[in-house]
């Protein structure tokens, strides 16, 4: 009776451990969707990232903004991961100028001012970023 009693005390201290630790761990790094919208985020980030560069070397090539993501896409040695990760949507492309150009993005999350991105800093919803063709970042 005595050893029953003795493992049912040992379980449950061991589920309250458990617990403890899951809650502390959903604590410090959020909830699991948040940490999820934050991967996305990171994913759209890194992706505008690629197309600036892709456009940084069009430009180099022909002296020139390519006129459409279409345009970009079939210049050789350019791989674009251009959709968004959940709608399966092209990330916007604007030509403002000879040289400058914006893309745009809709975000779940503002980016926080621990992981923020410099220049790739954003609020949620779209956000749209304004870029010289002779710039990389």
């Amino acid at each position: 009776m005595i050893a029953l009693s003795g493992r049912r005390v040992l379980v449950g201290g061991l589920v309250i451990v458990v617990a403890s630790a899951v809650g502390m761990g959903i604590t410090m790094l959020g909830p699991p969707s948040e940490e999820r919208a934050r991967r996305l985020d990171d994913r759209r980030v890194e992706d505008l990232r690629r197309i600036a560069s892709s456009v940084h070397l069009f430009q180099t090539r022909h002296d020139r903004l390519p006129a459409s993501r279409e345009d970009l896409s079939r210049e050789p040695g350019v791989i674009l991961e251009t959709p968004d990760p959940v709608t399966d949507e092209p990330y916007a492309y604007r030509i403002i100028d000879s040289m400058t150009y914006e893309l745009c993005a809709v975000f779940d999350r503002e980016s926080s001012e621990s992981r923020a991105v410099g220049f790739w800093s954003h609020g949620a919803g779209r956000q749209c970023f304004t870029l010289k063709a002779d710039e990389t970042r």
